[in-house]
């Protein structure tokens, strides 16, 4: 089976971040446990057709919760009318580890405007760059973090 690929991009969180333009009817919030589930929905939902993956909900809820890196105020939860449309969960460490949007908000600019909020939360927090990884045949997401200022800083195997 051929080895997957997923680049380390970055921002210089030195540059300034643009103004964050919210979709219509979308209101940020920050995680709570009692939405673990919808949060897990969604981010399986997400990456069921590929881009990452989610351990089972016990599993991913237990590990995410009691991270070192785990703080609520770095879980950025959109909520549209019906629900939870879109997560960016971060680590303390200036690290978006995971950025879901539901299909039904998707191409309305949710994903630009949650990675900038994660861009300038960490720039008030004096932080100089922001890093993340994206599988290497996740075209869309990699334009959409190039489109925000991201570069690519190198190409690292997929841990099995």
């Amino acid at each position: 089976m051929a080895e997957d690929f997923c680049y380390l991009m970055r921002r210089n969180l030195a540059e300034a971040v643009p103004a964050i333009a919210w979709p219509e009817g979308i209101v940020l919030s920050q995680y709570r446990p009692e939405w673990a589930e919808s949060v897990h929905q969604l981010m399986e939902l997400g990456y069921r057709d590929g881009g990452g993956r989610v351990p089972a909900l016990e599993v991913w809820q237990q590990r995410f919760e009691t991270d070192p890196e785990y703080d609520p105020a770095l879980c950025f939860i959109a909520l549209d009318a019906n629900g939870i449309v879109g997560v960016c969960q971060c680590w303390t460490s200036a690290y978006i580890k995971n950025l879901v949007v539901h299909p039904r908000a998707q191409r309305l600019g949710l994903g630009r405007a949650l990675l900038l909020q994660a861009f300038h939360v960490f720039q008030l927090r004096r932080e100089g760059f922001v890093d993340l990884k994206v599988l290497e045949d996740n075209l869309r997401a990699q334009r959409l973090y190039e489109g925000a200022g991201m570069y690519v800083v190198r190409r690292e195997p997929v841990p099995a």
